[in-house]
């Protein structure tokens, strides 16, 4: 199969040879769309002929609820798999499904330029949050989202979500009013037209690094010369790393999955400083809490992470001296 791009895409085994690079990715449309992307700027930058490899995972083929499945990494381990054993060069994924933690010979090589990382409201008859009927059912996979839409309307009716976003979307107007969903992945799709809601980050922070893709590479090849490290070269963004490492820096202090309610934001003002927030909610949406801070960047690339990366764990203990822990179960706080 190939894209529209000329992209080759490949379900079945790719043989590595000189001049190719094979990009791991999921199969849905989303996944194919966003690394399609990816992989036309790395044949750019390369020269190089690019192959999108499929790779399935666990998340994709079970329907349970994804805080039952194991939350974070359920998408992430079979490209991992992938990686370490040479089936593919470089795997692309959403940032937000990445464990927060290191895994042992894979590098998190590159960040590209983030998109819109809101949540959106995809309701019926092209109704915002504060029209749906009194009652409405809403649809989502996330707990946090599930709580911060009960903290704005405790008389809505959530129910769990599964499926990719055509078949969410599917569910509007039949069994569901609204669902909600990643401003970054409708648009990615061209689904945009379907949003007829972006909640603002500040009254809706959401999944830590959401809207910004990760690309992983054996840890070796990241480290040295060759068309790999160009390839994580062309596509890094490093303010975008900036502000996703900021936010999974926080989730990671909480030790929180997706299974707790946390959304988190970050931003890189016009005048060289950082701010990162961070949200914890009890999981009916009854109570929340919220910090903040910032903190100037320095203009060294290696510097500036850093200095985002301990922002954000430093919102994290504020959240958690503030009694973030009475609200969610927090692995910090065990």
């Amino acid at each position: 199969m190939t894209a529209s791009t000329g992209i080759l895409v490949s379900r079945e085994p790719v043989r590595a040879r000189e001049g190719l690079i094979r990009v791991g990715t999921r199969g849905s449309a989303l996944a194919v769309t966003q690394t399609t992307g990816v992989a036309e700027r790395i044949a750019a930058a390369t020269g190089a002929e690019v192959v999108l490899v499929i790779v399935t995972t666990h998340g994709d083929t079970s329907r349970a609820p994804l805080s039952q499945l194991g939350g974070t990494g359920v998408f992430v381990s079979a490209l991992r798999d992938a990686l370490l054993a040479g089936e593919c060069d470089l795997a692309v994924h959403s940032l937000k499904d990445l464990p927060t933690g290191p895994c042992p010979g894979i590098a998190l090589g590159a960040i590209p330029e983030r998109v819109d990382p809101r949540d959106a409201l995809c309701a019926r008859d092209g109704l915002t949050l504060a029209a749906l009927p009194q009652g409405a059912d809403v649809g989502t996979g996330s707990p946090r989202r599930a709580a911060q839409l009960l903290a704005r309307r405790p008389d809505l009716a959530v129910h769990d979500l599964r499926g990719n976003v055509d078949t969410r979307l599917g569910r509007v107007g039949r069994d569901l009013d609204a669902v909600v969903l990643a401003v970054a992945g409708l648009e990615r799709i061209g689904r945009g037209g379907a949003i007829t809601e972006r909640f603002p980050l500040e009254d809706a922070p959401t999944a830590p690094g959401q809207g910004a893709l990760a690309i992983e590479a054996r840890a070796e090849d990241a480290a040295a010369p060759g068309a790999i490290a160009t390839a994580l070269a062309a596509v890094e963004h490093i303010d975008s790393r900036c502000t996703a490492l900021a936010e999974r820096s926080l989730l990671g202090t909480l030790e929180a999955g997706c299974a707790a309610p946390v959304g988190a934001w970050a931003r890189i003002d016009d005048d060289g400083r950082i701010v990162v927030a961070g949200a914890v909610y009890r999981v009916d949406g009854s109570a929340s809490l919220v910090r903040e801070n910032s903190a100037q960047l320095p203009d060294d690339p290696a510097a500036r992470v850093e200095t985002a990366y301990s922002l954000g764990a430093a919102v994290a203990r504020a959240l958690l001296d503030a009694g973030a822990a009475q609200l969610a179960d927090l692995g910090a706080a065990r």
